[in-house]
């Protein structure tokens, strides 16, 4: 399995979840992938060293995605180690478990940064030096077709992420470059909630939660090869939820 060898991919949000099952998978591909973390330290240096131990390439890379000067850091800083950028994954988020005439502006402004203003600059900076072929993937939300009640703030951001996929899709085409959205339904991590799990697996057809690793097959496919004729598409990776 070695459909990414010579490829270098920034997976952000890496250190757990989905974010941490995407890095593995392309790293198991063959790509040298730099793990994003924002605070959690050990967790990425742990998903390095997992990585390590089955003869892949990855590095720990610190970069808090709210901030714009940190994500065109890490990007900069892609390019600096490795001499050339082929992927970026925007994965890294936060969740808002509040209804809308609740949310403060505090909150509404963090969830935008980290979720919609990172990723948007993130995708910028890559923009200027992302090999030719290369490929964008950002993670979004089945939840922005089905609308989840306390969930308002959070939808919009990953909404925005899907029209800026469509946008810098057409701006990248001339370069072979795709930019794609997959969109989870509902997954096992820790940011779905706890008293909806069992709602959430049997409103799915098959009857369970989606797995990070369910996720993280359909992002190895995007980033490869294969995908080349897809771009500005959002792939609802949702176990077959309508959404």
């Amino acid at each position: 399995m070695d459909k990414l060898t010579g490829k270098v991919a920034i997976v952000t949000g890496a250190s757990a979840g989905i974010g941490h099952a995407i890095a593995k998978r392309l790293a198991q591909e063959g790509a040298a992938v730099v793990v994003n973390y924002g605070k959690s330290a050990d967790k990425a240096k742990a998903v390095v060293a997992e990585i390590e131990a089955k003869g892949g390439k990855a590095l720990a890379m610190q970069a808090d995605m709210s901030q714009v000067a940190a994500a065109r850091r890490l990007v900069r800083d892609t390019v600096q180690r490795f001499a050339r950028l082929d992927i970026l994954v925007n994965n890294a988020a936060i969740a808002l478990n509040k209804a809308l005439v609740e949310t403060t502006e505090q909150e509404f402004d963090e969830i935008f940064a980290l979720n919609t203003k990172g990723p948007y600059f993130a995708m910028q900076e890559a923009a200027n030096v992302i090999a030719d072929g290369g490929r964008i993937v950002n993670i979004s939300t089945g939840g922005t077709h089905l609308g989840l009640p306390g969930a308002t703030a959070y939808l919009g951001t990953k909404a925005a992420l899907e029209q800026f996929t469509k946008g810098l899709a057409h701006e990248l085409a001339s370069r072979g470059v795709t930019v794609n959205t997959v969109s989870p339904g509902f997954t096992d991590t820790a940011m779905l909630w706890d008293s909806f799990r069992e709602t959430a697996a049997q409103m799915t057809p098959l009857r369970r939660l989606g797995k990070p690793r369910d996720i993280a097959d359909v992002v190895a496919f995007l980033v490869s090869d294969e995908a080349r004729w897809l771009t500005g598409q959002t792939i609802q990776a949702s176990g077959g939820v309508v959404m």
